[in-house]
């Protein structure tokens, strides 16, 4: 008896949903509307020379000196080739490698990492397999200087929004 009340109340369950009016499902989103421009289209200037790369890390260290937090910072060309990095001591060991990936990402997108973070955060998962080395999250600036992207800076030993301090600390230092 109580295997004939489970399998009609199994059946039941069936016709319940095979009868649910198809209506009933959600519509699909409506694609993203097609941009007129291209989105952070920013021209392409010579390298980053090593002073000026050197001149936006020591303000970085300056800033993060005063605030008391260990951090690594790294200046990369527009391809996202090393051009200036250092680590302050006891910075997290880990931090070696996220921020010359963080300087890489700016870079190479020509935008700030955050856009990633962002576009990651509202579901848009597949950003991630774009690259490899992508860093989505905060502490990635590029460096464009007289309207041309001539590098980005990329900072690591703290939280996301430390790196960010740090790293706008550089880039601000070559605006003056």
């Amino acid at each position: 008896m109580r295997r004939f009340v489970l399998i009609s109340i199994a059946v039941a369950a069936g016709l319940m949903v095979a009868a649910a009016p198809a209506g009933a499902q959600q519509p699909a989103a409506p694609p993203a509307p097609v941009p007129e421009k291209m989105p952070f289209d920013i021209p392409y200037g010579a390298p980053i020379a090593m002073e000026m790369a050197k001149k936006a890390a020591d303000a970085a260290l300056a800033e993060a000196t005063k605030r008391g937090w260990k951090m690594t910072i790294s200046v990369v060309s527009p391809s996202g080739d090393l051009t200036y990095f250092m680590k302050m001591d006891d910075a997290p060991l880990a931090s070696v490698t996220i921020a010359p990936r963080k300087a890489r990402t700016a870079a190479r997108f020509r935008r700030d990492i955050k856009v990633f973070l962002d576009l990651m955060e509202s579901g848009h998962s597949s950003i991630g397999t774009l690259d490899p080395d992508l860093i989505a999250g905060l502490g990635g600036l590029p460096i464009v200087i007289g309207g041309k992207l001539i590098g980005a800076m990329g900072c690591g030993g703290g939280t996301g929004a430390q790196d960010a301090v740090i790293c706008q600390a550089g880039v601000d230092a070559l605006g003056k």
